[in-house]
């Protein structure tokens, strides 16, 4: 169970570095739009594992 939290603190680090890495491409004037749309499917991806971990202990009763 503790991995399972472990993986969706994980999500949680990469949309964090693809918000980062898109500021900066921001700053060089790059495209940065891939990066966002990268850093809000890792935020739903940590969402829903939180909500789906609270969900496993309902389901062995």
């Amino acid at each position: 169970m503790k991995v399972y939290k472990i993986i969706a603190y994980i999500y949680l680090l990469f949309a964090l570095f693809f918000i980062y890495d898109a500021y900066n491409a921001y700053l060089n004037n790059e495209d940065f739009t891939i990066r966002l749309i990268l850093a809000a499917a890792a935020i739903f991806m940590f969402i829903f594992r939180l909500r789906s971990i609270k969900r496993f202990p309902q389901n062995k009763q």
